[in-house]
Formats: C-alpha cells, structure tokens, sequence
C-alpha cells in the first residue's frame, strides 16, 4: 500500500466509498467527512456509497446525505437519492427469490445463535431484507474462532460470507460490492462501469472490500485497514495518513487538489 501522495487523481468522475469506519467514526460521521461528502459532490463528481449495513439503516442517510445513492446490504438493494423525496428502493432480484431467501436466512441465523457461543445477530437486524448479520466488534466482541465458526455455518448453508469491520454478513445469491457498482451505475446513469472503471475510485476499510481493492484500479485504504493487513490478499493500492472520516476527508482534498 503506497501513501495517498503518490496516487494520481485526475480524470476521476466518480467516488464510491464504503461506511463504517471509513466515512464514519465510532459509529457516527463527523462534520469534516460529511463536508468531504458535499465538496465531492459540488465538484461535479458522481458519490455512492456501498456498505453491508441494512437498507433500513441506510434510509435518513440516503435522504440527507450528499450522495447519488446508498447501495446497501453488499449490493443487493438501492436507495436512490431524490431531491425533496424520500428515496426510491430497487433491488437486483425478484420479490419471490428474496422471500425464499429471507425464510432460509432465519433458519440460519437461528442455528448460528443456537450453536456459536457469543453470537448475537446484529442490532440493526430489523432493516436488512436480503442478508443476515452477526455482530463481531459493533456492541459484543467474538473470537477469532466464533468468527470463523460463524463463517463456517454460513457457507455450509451455502450462503455467501463476508467479515467486515463489525458484522459478519451472509446472504444468497451471487453479488457483493462490485455486482452493486456495476448495477447501480448502469441504473443511474446507463453506463458501463467496467468500461470506466479506471475513471473511478473505491475507498474502504475492511476485509469485504477486497473484491473493490482488486478491480478498482484507483483503490484507496484509509489507515485503520492495517489492522487487517494480514487478512487481505487484495490490498489497496494507497493508504490516507487518516483514520476513518478523516482519511476520507484527506483523500477528498487530495483528489479535489488533482483537480483544480
């Protein structure tokens, strides 16, 4: 991972950022982020964001946020920003495949708390529509181990799982965060994201930002990802001096800075 400095920014149009603890900080976002935010967006620049936090959760952001669209639960639904309305939800698969999904799910969540000790489904469980979610650093701390045992009843219940800075996620189906990229940018915009790819930039912090580091030509870590140095097989390719809000902030200045 180089040092933010030597990332060159210019001929950047969009942003996607993940958010817990990227833009936010102890679990809130701070004025420099939400202003880093609003810079990018004056600027002329696309801003989406792409967290595994639960479509519920992300609705008051979507709505007041200076952002395009929140895609949310690893890339399977959408809150589109509407100026002066509430959002508009879409999702990548079909009502009755995620009411198929959603009765397996439970099942599994319910054997995960039944078998795992410590495992507790997340406090934002009531939003999520399309994965479950087991708090590992949120409001509970599990094990190295527990984690791992929880990935383990995941994917023999042959769900997709993923670990991110608090949660781990699982869900059915075949996208993450870059078939949600690519979807949203065809949606909004009638793009081909891979087409541009290199005209845009992912910012994250975790583990399950790997499949983004990997693609994303222009990827960028802030600090707080050295705490799981060891874990990524596709590290960002720069690093802010920053941890979480403030790095973004940081890489904010310095893509708007390649700009001017």
């Amino acid at each position: 991972m180089r040092p933010l400095r030597d990332w060159q920014a210019d001929g950047i149009v969009g942003v996607f950022t993940d958010i817990d603890d990227t833009l936010t900080t102890e679990g809130t976002i701070r004025p420099n982020a939400l202003q880093a935010l609003a810079n990018l967006k004056a600027a002329g620049l696309h801003v989406i964001a792409i967290t595994g936090r639960p479509v519920g959760w992300s609705q008051p952001f979507a709505q007041s946020w200076p952002v395009d669209a929140i895609v949310a639960e690893n890339g399977a639904v959408a809150l589109v920003h509407e100026v002066g309305q509430s959002p508009r939800k879409i999702y990548q698969q079909e009502a009755a495949t995620r009411a198929t999904h959603l009765k397996r799910m439970q099942q599994v969540l319910t054997t995960i708390e039944q078998t795992v000790p410590g495992a507790m489904r997340s406090r934002d469980s009531d939003g999520r529509e399309t994965d479950i979610a087991i708090d590992h650093s949120e409001f509970t701390h599990l094990s190295p181990a527990a984690i791992e045992a929880v990935v383990q009843i995941m994917q023999a219940a042959g769900m997709t799982a993923t670990i991110s800075s608090i949660h781990i996620n699982g869900w059915y189906g075949e996208h993450d965060k870059l078939s949600g990229a690519r979807w949203i940018v065809r949606e909004l915009f009638g793009r081909n994201l891979d087409a541009e790819i290199e005209r845009w930039v992912y910012v994250g912090d975790s583990t399950n930002d790997q499949v983004m580091f990997k693609h994303f030509e222009h990827s960028v870590g802030v600090a707080n990802i050295r705490r799981f140095a060891d874990q990524l097989r596709h590290p960002p390719r720069f690093i802010t001096q920053g941890e979480r809000g403030d790095g973004f902030a940081e890489l904010t200045a310095h893509l708007l800075k390649a700009r001017s």
